[in-house]
């Protein structure tokens, strides 16, 4: 048993994971997950640059991190940091390396969109071939904070591609006026988001064969979070949520309950994270289209993702 750390920091979550490996069983024993909203890509779609308030929030989340690498006596150089699409986008990104390079003592690599796509496939994937009702090829969906990764494969990834539709980028593009989210939004603002959501569809399916899906993964916090709603969950529970299966029927009417609430309503489910609240809608209209455009009848809901994909080529080094 080899054990590794991962951190994956996206455009509203900076998530750990610190386990132990078996690469012969294709098996990952958690030591420690956790994830904290730290929200970095805040105001990056209109600004272009991370703000200062935003940089502290992810920078203190970090040094949590570190202790508690410490504590696993895990030494640098098995450690993968990667950031995602604020960081890919910020002018002062070299901010953020430095920062984390302070803390970890580790260069953060700021990840493409295919490279993300191509680590979230290995993550969500490696349990899932040759399981009973998954038959390949698989799209993985991964809805983020600022992005959302598709990539299709078999036993490996055939074609990916990174559309900047997350569900805090399109809440800021469509839903914020004077500081303040649409509680709850217009026909108007749900119709605007819808659009860019087809848009950035096209781009992808220029890359990636969408129709050609058998069975499909979704990633990340919007999903889960849909999930948990859908099944009625009385708490978040990831053993409950890992794998389970939603209908399209499931997905649209939740999108719908979530799109008409207001702020306190969604705020009272109680699988929902605070962190969540103001951006779920957008995230799960993300879900119930793709979920059309495929034509795919159910979504697999799957806890293990980008950071299980980092730890998996973390624990390989050296």
């Amino acid at each position: 048993m080899t054990a590794a750390a991962a951190i994956d920091c996206g455009t509203n979550s900076i998530r750990l994971l610190i386990a132990d490996t078996d690469p012969a069983a294709g098996r990952l024993t958690d030591l420690d997950r956790r994830m904290e909203i730290v929200r970095l890509g805040q105001g990056v779609d209109r600004t272009g640059r991370l703000a200062p308030e935003a940089l502290e929030r992810t920078f203190a989340a970090c040094r949590q991190y570190a202790d508690a690498i410490a504590e696993h006596g895990i030494t640098p150089d098995r450690i993968r940091f990667a950031a995602t699409s604020a960081s890919r986008d910020a002018e002062n990104r070299e901010d953020f390396i430095r920062g984390v390079k302070d803390v970890l003592g580790i260069v953060p690599e700021v990840i493409t969109g295919d490279e993300e796509a191509e680590l979230s496939f290995v993550g969500a994937t490696r349990e899932l071939i040759g399981r009973d009702g998954t038959t390949p090829p698989y799209l993985v969906l991964d809805i983020g904070g600022g992005s959302t990764e598709f990539v299709l494969g078999d036993a490996g990834v055939r074609a990916a591609r990174s559309v900047d539709i997350g569900c805090v980028r399109l809440t800021e593009r469509h839903l914020l006026r004077d500081g303040r989210v649409a509680d709850p939004p217009t026909p108007a603002q749900i119709a605007a988001i819808a659009a860019d959501i087809d848009a950035a569809l096209d781009l992808a399916a220029e890359r990636v064969p969408l129709t050609e899906t058998h069975t499909l993964v979704g990633l990340a916090g919007s999903v889960t979070t849909v999930a948990g709603i859908a099944l009625g969950l009385p708490a978040y529970d990831s053993a409950a949520l890992h794998h389970a299966r939603l209908t399209a029927g499931q997905v649209r009417e939740t999108t719908d309950r979530l799109l008409a609430a207001t702020h306190a309503e969604r705020a009272a489910i109680p699988v929902m994270h605070p962190g969540r609240v103001d951006v779920i809608g957008a995230g799960a209209l993300v879900l119930a289209k793709v979920m059309e455009r495929v034509g795919a009848a159910e979504v697999v809901v799957s806890e293990h993702d980008i950071l299980d994909g980092l730890l998996w080529t973390a624990a390989a080094r050296g």
